[in-house]
């Protein structure tokens, strides 16, 4: 099906055929005409699928037809969670509007860099912004940006924008934008959190659910190799010394530990980075550039990498720390075999975690066989029976825990019934 069947105009399916767009995919196919329909649209889709274009070509059809005017204003806004998705979302609406009729200016605003820039680069309006919720209400307080004239509003990567935190900035971005617009909601997960926000935020919307299919599915060769926690940086120099990986993205939990591994890794010749919310943006995208052209070969990075970022032909991810949620798993992982390539993925599971990654296989609905590698086979042993017979193990899946005022509930009533039994 050729993108001019979606109602898009012959020139801009000629420049999304130029970019690689060679066949809408299934969220594409979808999308675009409910979104040029005009209604609001909750979409679902799994990472890796194509929402970002989903929503890219439809905002610059309705742009193309707009009329020009004296007066610069954003006729859409684009909220996303991270600079690093901010920057790439960006980068695809200038490369899609290449060889339009009509120059496009975009704006891409975040945090975390100076704010003086931004503002001047406002001076002259924008057709499209793209935002991290904090610097735009910063740069709404400067009176640097007018969103009086947005038709479109997108949440991307919904529940990555909960997760974060950004429940406060969004109801304060809302209250600021024209109560009459269009809604365009896109998650990669639908969880309760997103739920209640979709039925506040949305009118009436088309739903899309675009179902992870044998077709569909990302051809991902998933790997679990048990190993002890202090051999998980040696095991990895040899599995890249094993193999032709030519890049990796290896995730971990912790800045300290995205420092270490990485540092670990160029003493021994590898041409390694630490991606991190302590490194500066330029840094930040200096290591994702250089990860993309070759110039590094692994990047060692915390979930700030995790959701959204593309990297193409990426041929491998490690988790050297397990993620603390099946969500975020999913992710992870999914920053490999993207738009039809494949790719691989290999946990580290190391005794302590052993629950906590069969959790995460269950909810994945899926079971890997635990591989062994010669040379560094574990010494430790998974505490299998506790965590089975403890009726309270939850592996540490993220929001499952027993929370701080209920364990100080247990232990009233346990001093209270210890005090009973004295007084008896």
């Amino acid at each position: 099906m050729p993108f001019t069947s979606l109602g898009l105009p012959p020139d801009l399916a000629q420049s999304a055929l130029a970019q690689g767009y060679a066949q809408p995919t299934p969220i594409q196919e979808a999308a675009i005409p409910a979104v040029l329909q005009g209604g609001d649209v909750l979409a679902t889709a799994q990472t890796g699928s194509g929402k970002t274009a989903a929503f890219c070509l439809p905002l610059l059809r309705q742009w193309l037809a707009s009329p020009r005017a004296v007066l610069r204003l954003p006729q859409a806004l684009i909220l996303l969670p991270t600079r690093e998705l901010a920057a790439q979302v960006g980068g695809i609406l200038r490369d899609l509007a290449q060889g339009l009729p009509r120059k496009l200016k975009v704006a891409v605003v975040y945090g975390g860099v100076s704010i003086k820039p931004q503002m001047m680069a406002l001076r002259g309006g924008a057709d499209i912004v793209v935002a991290t919720p904090g610097r735009l209400l910063d740069l709404l307080d400067h009176n640097a940006l007018r969103l009086s004239a947005v038709k479109t509003l997108v949440l991307d990567e919904a529940d990555r924008l909960l997760d974060l935190g950004f429940a406060d900035e969004l109801a304060q971005t809302l209250a600021r934008l024209p109560a009459s617009r269009q809604n365009l909601l896109f998650s990669a997960t639908f969880p309760p959190a997103v739920r209640a926000l979709a039925e506040k935020l949305l009118n009436q919307p088309l739903r899309i659910d675009i179902e992870r299919t044998a077709a569909t599915a990302p051809d991902i060769r998933q790997r679990a190799i048990e190993v002890d926690a202090a051999q998980r940086t040696m095991l990895l120099r040899h599995l890249l010394q094993s193999h032709d990986w030519d890049r990796a993205l290896v995730f971990v939990a912790s800045r300290m530990a995205a420092d270490r591994v990485a540092g670990k890794l160029q003493r021994h010749g590898v041409a390694a980075a630490a991606l991190h919310g302590d490194c500066s943006q330029s840094q930040r995208g200096q290591a994702l550039a250089d990860l993309k052209s070759g110039q590094l070969r692994v990047l060692v990075a915390t979930d700030v990498a995790a959701r959204g970022i593309d990297i193409a032909r990426l041929p491998l991810v490690v988790n050297y720390d397990l993620p603390r949620s099946p969500a975020d798993y999913t992710h992870r992982i999914g920053r490999t075999g993207r738009a039809g390539a494949s790719g691989e993925a290999i946990s580290f599971v190391s005794a302590d975690c052993a629950a906590h990654f069969r959790l995460i296989e269950k909810r994945q609905g899926l079971r890997l066989p635990r591989e062994r590698i010669a040379g560094f086979e574990p010494c430790a042993v998974a505490p299998a029976a506790a965590a089975s017979s403890d009726p309270d193990s939850n592996g540490g899946i993220k929001g499952k825990r027993k929370s701080k005022k209920d364990k100080l509930r247990e232990a009233a009533a346990r001093q209270q019934a210890e005090g009973g039994t004295d007084a008896s």
